[in-house]
């Protein structure tokens, strides 16, 4: 049976500022929990609300859970450039949806000369999972358009679209060597997420 997909993200957009301070303060303790603790005590995030931080506390905290020591050190450290494409790395490898869209949907609008995302491509996108993912169809329609608004909104700001809301150019985002480097001693596999062709991933392992 097929993983069902987590729509969670919505809680929070790419925000990689708010990732380096939760990086930060792990490097710092060295422990997830006391992590949560001290964000939520010091409203480290600015949140308009506690229920506000909560949620995007958890959201955030439990997408850098996934990344190596080396990519939080990277994200923690890293000028403006490398803490998006940090931050991305991490929702890719929390959110299957994401990864599956980017990887898939965008990746062949590049490889075909099409790059202009189209909502029917979106919708395309959901026709193609739907089978294996009865959770969509449970979706009401305001959390069906917070989805596609998140995951737009996330494109924005690793890169991949630009922030004129008006221009829905696909572009392979930026990647530093740094971030580079941390993704190939991970898994290549997330370059598919940063369309990376399938042909220039395998050249870059081993």
């Amino acid at each position: 049976m097929t993983e069902s997909y987590s729509m969670s993200f919505t809680a929070a957009s790419l925000r990689p500022e708010l990732a380096r301070i939760i990086a930060e303060i792990y490097l710092s303790c060295g422990k997830w929990e006391e992590t949560r603790r001290q964000v939520l005590a010091e409203n480290a995030l600015q949140a308009r609300s506690p229920a506000s931080g909560v949620r995007m506390e958890r959201e955030i905290r439990q997408r850098l859970e996934t990344l190596t020591p080396a990519q939080i050190e990277v994200l923690a450290k890293a000028p403006a450039d490398g803490r998006s494409a940090i931050a991305w790395l991490s929702v890719l490898k929390r959110e299957r949806f994401i990864f599956e869209f980017a990887s898939g949907i965008l990746r062949e609008k590049l490889d075909a000369l099409d790059p202009v995302l189209r909502p029917s491509d979106y919708e395309r996108f959901l026709v193609q999972v739907g089978p294996g993912h009865p959770e969509l169809e449970r979706l009401t329609p305001a959390t069906k358009a917070k989805i596609r608004q998140v995951t737009i909104r996330m494109l924005r700001e690793v890169g991949i679209l630009d922030d004129d809301a008006k221009d829905l150019t696909v572009h392979r985002p930026l990647i530093p060597p740094d971030v580079l480097a941390a993704v190939l001693q991970d898994n290549p596999k997330w370059l598919a997420g940063f369309l990376v062709p399938d042909r220039e991933i395998a050249t870059m392992e081993g």
